[in-house]
Parts: structure tokens; C-alpha cells; sequence
């Protein structure tokens, strides 16, 4: 894609969110001081209270982001479907997926356009946080995140370089390392796959799945270094206990080479 193309192109940034506005709160700070804003900024709410309401509101009246509420109710985790729903709100040329506990480094929405290429999707990195250094953000303290910032892990994931990244990013279709917290494809390619597949409720799976349809159609892997920089609020760890019935989902993906799910952002086309 030529540079005047980028240049011009509309990236709808969608967040993931549930019941953590102290969180979403950091994420959306992050977002307004981004050196290219996203087109859009959708907030796909897995079913949470009115405070994520009134905290969307907020930012609505006060920052310049086009910012949408995506709600659904709450009926447990269904990450997928919440996506589903969003990204068929979205008016962008190109979609870029983070989760709601991600603050942003400067450049992050700037260098997934940078980066994207027709035929690909993008897989991120995260740098992850400690629960303490967590904590003294939550509480107010602004740190400033970078690789010599104590409590932070995975430091290399930090280091924003062009010159690395053009050396480190790689295209190479696998599963490993698949995060939702940390992706972007062209709209018109998760329309393609009929997006995300509703019938994976629970934590795990629903972003390889995704991803092994993209692949299976012909859009292939890029796996990005040293560039689109994002910081992990620390959290415990999610219910993992719908994994077993999810993996015989993503197997069945696999063996039968699939690249459509039945139950898909279809449901949600002609709600907009």
C-alpha cells in the first residue's frame, strides 16, 4: 500500500472492556494522546455496569475522540461476540484491536497503519506490568513507561525502533503468541471469515480461531517487532474453564481447513 493510501486511511480502534473503568480510564488517556488519532474509537462493553456507561460519556463531551459505546448483556464471557457487535459498528478502512487494561505508547495507532500491508494481518507484542507498578497508576501516579521503568517485564517489548522493526518483523504464519490485545486486519478481510465466531463463549481461543479462518483464507500472519508498543495492566488470571469445549472448536478449524463460522458479525449486520 503506498504511503498517500496510509496516509488517508481510517483506522477504527476497538476496546475490548468489563467492569474495570479505573483501567479503561488509563487506556482512553492514552488513546487522546496518540500522534495520529484513530477515526473512531469503539468500546466493546462485555455487559458492564453503568460506570463504563458514564465513563464513556465522559469522554464523549470532554476529549476529541469519536468515541461509540458497543453494550451487550451480560450473560458471562463472550469476548467474540462483544467484538462481533463492535466492529459492525465500525466506519474504518482498518481495525485495530486492543483490550481494556492496554495503555498505549504515543505512536501505537501511527505505527499499525505504518505497518499494515494488504493480504496480512498484525500480531503485536505487550510489555506486562507488575501488580504494584499497577497499582501506582490506578492510584493517580503518572509514570512514565519505558524500559528503564522498574516493575515493568518483558523490557525488550518496550523498545520502540523503525531500524529493529524493519530487522525483527517477520511474516510467518503459526498460533503462537495469538493476542487480541494486540492486532489489527482490514475490515474487509474480517468480513471475509464473518468475523469472530460467537459460539466460543469463555476465556480462550476466539482470537486463534479467528486467526487460523484468516490464515486458512489466504490472509496471511505478520508478526510485529519493536513497534506498536503497548503497556499490560497487571490482572489475575481469567476462569479458564470453558478452554476444553473452545479447543474442540479451534481443532475443528484447523482439520477442516475452515474459513467461515456460521454464527459470526453476520448476526449483527442489519442492526446498523
Amino acid at each position: 500500500m503506498y504511503k498517500s493510501q496510509k496516509k488517508s486511511m481510517k483506522a477504527s480502534l476497538i476496546i475490548t472492556t468489563y467492569n474495570r473503568t479505573d483501567a479503561l480510564h488509563e487506556v482512553l488517556k492514552s488513546v487522546s494522546k496518540q500522534s495520529k488519532l484513530p477515526y473512531e474509537v469503539i468500546i466493546a462493553d462485555d455487559g458492564s455496569t453503568n460506570t463504563t456507561k458514564k465513563l464513556v460519556e465522559a469522554y464523549q463531551k470532554e476529549s476529541k475522540l469519536n468515541l461509540i459505546h458497543s453494550w451487550q448483556e451480560d450473560l458471562g464471557f463472550r469476548a467474540a461476540r462483544s467484538r462481533n457487535k463492535a466492529i459492525a459498528r465500525a466506519s474504518g478502512d482498518y481495525i485495530i484491536l486492543i483490550d481494556g487494561d492496554m495503555i498505549l505508547e504515543k505512536n501505537f495507532i501511527q505505527d499499525h497503519i505504518n505497518d499494515s500491508i494488504k493480504g496480512f494481518f498484525i500480531q503485536g507484542t505487550r510489555s506486562l506490568l507488575s501488580q504494584n507498578l499497577t497499582q501506582k497508576i490506578l492510584d493517580g501516579n503518572r509514570e512514565k513507561l519505558n524500559v528503564f521503568q522498574k516493575g515493568l517485564m518483558n523490557k525488550k517489548n518496550s523498545i520502540r525502533s523503525p531500524l529493529l522493526s524493519k530487522i525483527f518483523s517477520t511474516n510467518k504464519n503459526s498460533l503462537s503468541g495469538i493476542k487480541t490485545c494486540n492486532m489489527s486486519f482490514f475490515l474487509d478481510d474480517f468480513f471475509t471469515v464473518n468475523g469472530f465466531n460467537n459460539d466460543i463463549q469463555g476465556w480462550g481461543r476466539e482470537d486463534s480461531e479467528f486467526c487460523v479462518r484468516l490464515i486458512n483464507a489466504g490472509i496471511r500472519r505478520r508478526n510485529l517487532r519493536f513497534s506498536a508498543i503497548q503497556f499490560h495492566l497487571w490482572h489475575g488470571l481469567e476462569n479458564r474453564k470453558s478452554l476444553k469445549k473452545n479447543d474442540l472448536i479451534l481443532k475443528k478449524t484447523i482439520d477442516q481447513k475452515l474459513t467461515w463460522c456460521k454464527s459470526g458479525v453476520n448476526e449483527f449486520i442489519d442492526e446498523y
